[in-house]
């Protein structure tokens, strides 16, 4: 068994390699932003190290595996937001408006990440589980957020999975049109952002509530 000071090298590497680990997920992630997310490599990430590149793979097998856990520090900081911003609204369609809208200034704000996340620039990329499974619950906070609203009545009976779907274009949908023509503008400014209240507004339209009539008749 080790002693208590024994132990403690073993941390101290530990801790060392997870700065490390950080500091090669910064580095690219600041290349992405920079020369576009195609534009990230080891041999890149290397010289901003200053290392050569086959001290990179001590922590990373592969490029493929940079993307991996950059994905997932994306995934997870966007679910924090989101799960905050909903928390903070009222359930149904107020929860939901809110965190599309706190998702959609997280992505403006980190547009590579962003990128890689939900718009697959790299064909060959395809996320482990574990980097996955925060998209799953951001997905499942959609689902429970329109089912709030079909509970109270702000939404008629919906397909829980296709109000999912159409609210992911909406807001997909203007993102892309913003990053594409107004780069430099923040979420709520210009000529797509903005519109995105009024989309939702679409969705009473598509799963209509019943009218008040007869829901006080029920």
């Amino acid at each position: 068994m080790r002693s208590a000071d024994e132990s403690q090298p073993l941390d101290r590497r530990a801790r060392r390699r997870q700065e490390t680990i950080n500091e090669i997920l910064d580095i690219a992630g600041d290349v992405m932003t920079k020369e576009g997310v195609n534009a990230l490599s080891i041999a890149e990430i290397a010289r901003r190290l200053r290392v050569q590149p086959p001290s990179v793979y001590k922590y990373f097998d592969s490029l493929l595996s940079i993307y991996d856990a950059l994905f997932e520090r994306g995934q997870r900081q966007h679910l924090e937001l989101m799960r905050e911003a909903m928390a903070r609204a009222d359930p149904g369609l107020p929860a939901l408006t809110a965190g599309l809208e706190a998702s959609g200034r997280w992505c403006l704000a980190n547009r590579a990440l962003a990128q890689l996340m939900f718009w697959r620039p790299v064909p060959s990329f395809e996320p482990s589980a574990n980097a996955f499974a925060p998209s799953v619950e951001m997905v499942d906070l959609q689902r429970v957020a329109i089912a709030d609203a079909v509970g109270a009545g702000q939404l008629g009976p919906a397909d829980v999975d296709e109000a999912v779907h159409v609210v992911s274009t909406f807001i997909v949908g203007v993102l892309s049109q913003a990053m594409a023509n107004e780069p430099e503008l923040d979420w709520g400014r210009g000529r797509f952002t903005s519109v995105f209240p009024r989309l939702m507004d679409v969705l009473p339209l598509l799963y209509p509530p019943a009218p008040a009539t007869e829901v006080g008749r029920e």
